[in-house]
């Protein structure tokens, strides 16, 4: 019951401070969402490709989504954008695979910002590790001039640890990385760290999550979401 209040008395304040309309319609979304069953509510899988893990110093080069709507994921309605940067993907491009000269037709931060919140704003947020992907869109929107800002999202790298700890007092170093946490559900490995393959991959796993969980139908939204 105080998770509820607190999520209703949050996104109530958040509806009355923000001054970007797309971020304010989202926030109405989960408002109306939060005591309904996960299976009724449109979900955004959500993954960004960094050139480091540092939020202050380091950029996002791409972020990939895909929606989750009746329970079934969407595949016709992904996308996937690039980013312009300032300076060079370095050491990174091993890593995510963008180049420099990808970004060369790259939208700018800004831009980038804008189309995503447009696509949040009927949608409630997936990431894997939310946590750092939501550090980056709030420093990214600081850099771009604009104000800060709060998000919640449904982690399914939280709820996965929260499973695992049911049934390890101790757990195994890599055990909630993206690929591991699928592995235990019998979900195939795909190449990680393509903002748009690891979206899908992280869509996939909260659906799979949820079915050992009791399904989509027995779960409310309150349930899942997670601050940041």
């Amino acid at each position: 019951m105080f998770k509820q209040w607190w999520l209703q008395y949050k996104l109530k304040r958040l509806i009355k401070n923000s001054k970007l309309a797309a971020l304010k319609a989202h926030y109405q979304y989960l408002l109306t969402q939060l005591n309904r069953p996960i299976a009724e509510a449109t979900l955004l899988a959500l993954d960004i490709e960094m050139t480091g893990l540092d939020p202050k110093k380091d950029q996002m080069v791409s972020i990939g989504i895909i929606p989750i709507i009746n329970a079934k994921i969407q595949p016709e309605f992904a996308q996937h954008k690039l980013i312009k940067i300032q300076g060079s993907v370095g050491q990174s491009a091993v890593i995510h695979g963008v180049l420099d000269k990808d970004l060369a037709d790259a939208l700018p931060l800004e831009e980038a910002l804008q189309w995503l919140f447009e696509q949040c704003k009927d949608k409630v947020l997936v990431a894997h590790h939310a946590q750092l992907d939501l550090q980056f869109l709030q420093q990214s929107l600081s850099k771009s001039g604009a104000h800060s800002f709060s998000m919640l999202a449904i982690d399914t790298l939280i709820i996965e640890k929260e499973r695992e700890l049911r049934k390890h007092q101790v757990l195994k170093t890599g055990s909630l990385r993206l690929n591991a946490c699928r592995d235990r559900y019998n979900l195939p490995i795909y190449n990680a760290h393509n903002a748009l393959t690891d979206a899908l991959a992280c869509a996939e796993l909260l659906l799979a999550q949820l079915n050992q969980m009791g399904g989509l139908d027995n779960i409310t939204l309150v349930q899942l979401l997670t601050k940041r």
